[in-house]
């Protein structure tokens, strides 16, 4: 037995394919959606231009490329970048050198990624964002197809995981009532940010099923997570568990890479033989101990030194882990590292949708009002949600948010300036505009109470949803009037 066998996980090289691969294409649809979205929505003529805002931005605590000049232009050639980057390690390339190779290229998408999200202000705002970051970090220490993946930072991988799931069952058991009443279920089907085409057919399962997965919930996250870090097959099993309840909350709904990351980051915790007796397809045994394949002394050094680095910033989310006033989706340190996750500690109850609308007549008080589309969003009645995951609709998700918090944010006056001026970037970002192209003379928002039809309702009308008027939130607004128009 070598210096090194004991650091080397040589039953795990299948994991380290998934987790180099896997985290590498979330990267790849991450700078997607930058290149197609940040320019309309923070670009210099976006809704919340990053120009404006570096002019009040501290240098010392955000890192970011934009910290001393932003263009759009400079935006794309960084989402190209990381795109191309991206899609060579999806590709396995870089991992057919030496550890640094692979090692270079995750840094790399970590630090141009970061420095979107730096400057995302509310439209990157999202806990996926910073989980992935953390993840691209870490699995860049697990070297290339020269050497044996390091036990240490599998172990790495599994704390993040434990922390993504074990941390959302805390923020659910210390949140709402329906949480522990077992009744969450009920509701969070059709009041979640963004359904899925089997969104509705999930929420119309027996209530009896809804508790059950309520249960299901608890156990996954709360008591799956420990067995993660135990021998083997035990945590395979527990992996595979926690991929199978990600799996059901991808087929139920859209949460942008949220699900994915999961998934991926679980095979940190399945060996080979395991994943061999589950798919025979999967080579086993592949490397040998006289293949001549050895971990150099300088990558045990500096991986060695990684995992050190990231178990002392772990003190700090495992007191938060356990603190009364646990706190969700922070991070502790200006690189976004060994981060706090968890979503939904409580359930919306009722589905309020703001809907933008426009006239091309000269009064605001005509009848011809028509629905501009959302992609992802609830709108019209009768159509099928779409799946979007793992790709991240941005506006959609802070429409969502409107009427939990207020419609009256910035950016959204913003917006409806931009629809009067039929900003073509904006629209977009849209599906359908009903004006193709030309310039409504008034826009205003009014919400509406959404709901599933049943299946009877269904039969009758054709409609998905069930909606009710409630009020109208923005009154008409004219480009001479709109608040948020930027000169």
């Amino acid at each position: 037995m070598d210096w090194a066998s004991w650091f080397d996980a040589r039953d795990f090289e299948f994991a380290r394919q998934v987790l180099q691969r896997g985290i590498a294409a979330l990267y790849f649809v991450a700078f997607l959606s930058s290149l197609n979205q940040f320019p309309a929505l923070l670009g210099e003529r976006g809704l919340l231009p990053v120009p404006d805002y570096l002019e009040g931005f501290s240098r010392l605590r955000r890192p970011t490329l934009f910290r001393w000049r932003y263009s759009d232009r400079l935006l794309r050639s960084v989402c190209c970048t990381g795109l191309a980057v991206a899609a060579t390690l999806v590709a396995g390339l870089p991992q057919l050198g030496p550890p640094w190779l692979p090692l270079i290229a995750f840094l790399a998408l970590w630090l141009l990624y970061m420095s979107i999200v730096n400057v995302g202000q509310t439209f990157y705002g999202f806990g996926w964002e910073m989980l992935l970051l953390e993840a691209g970090f870490t699995v860049a220490f697990l070297g290339s197809d020269q050497t044996d993946p390091p036990r240490t930072i599998l172990i790495l991988v599994a704390w993040l995981v434990f922390r993504l799931e074990f941390g959302a069952g805390m923020i659910k058991i210390r949140g709402g009532r329906e949480w522990r009443d077992l009744t969450a279920l009920y509701y969070h089907h059709e009041t979640q940010p963004m359904p899925g085409p089997l969104s509705r057919q999930a929420h119309l399962l027996p209530r009896p099923f809804h508790r059950l997965e309520v249960v299901g919930n608890h156990f996954a996250q709360l008591v799956v997570p420990f067995f993660l870090f135990a021998p083997q097959p035990v945590a395979s099993i527990a992996a595979g568990i926690i991929i199978f309840t990600q799996l059901w909350l991808v087929a139920s709904g859209n949460f942008a890479w949220l699900n994915w990351i999961a998934i991926v980051l679980a095979f940190a915790a399945v060996s080979d033989p395991v994943a061999h007796a589950v798919l025979p397809v999967i080579p086993l045994d592949r490397h040998t101990a006289g293949d001549g394949r050895q971990t150099p002394l300088w990558w045990l050094v500096i991986t060695l030194a990684l995992t050190l680095l990231l178990a002392a910033l772990s003190y700090w989310p495992v007191r938060n882990l356990f603190s009364r006033h646990q706190l969700m989706n922070a991070s502790f340190n200006r690189w976004q590292l060994v981060n706090t996750y968890g979503a939904f500690g409580t359930v919306t109850k009722q589905r309020i949708e703001v809907a933008v609308e426009g006239t091309m007549e000269e009064e605001p008080d005509s009848e011809d009002w028509r629905e501009y589309g959302f992609k992802g969003k609830p709108g019209d009645v009768r159509r099928l949600p779409r799946q979007w995951a793992p790709y991240h609709l941005r506006l959609d998700w802070l429409m969502w948010f409107l009427p939990l918090r207020t419609v009256h944010e910035e950016w959204f006056y913003t917006f409806l300036a931009k629809l009067l001026e039929a900003d073509h970037a904006v629209l977009r970002l849209l599906r359908n505009d009903p004006f193709d192209g030309e310039r409504p003379r008034w826009v205003r928002a009014r919400t509406y109470l959404y709901r599933f039809s049943n299946r009877a309702e269904f039969r009758e009308t054709g409609q998905r949803w069930i909606r009710t008027p409630l009020y109208e939130a923005i009154p008409p607004l004219s480009l001479r009037h709109a608040p948020g128009r930027r000169q």
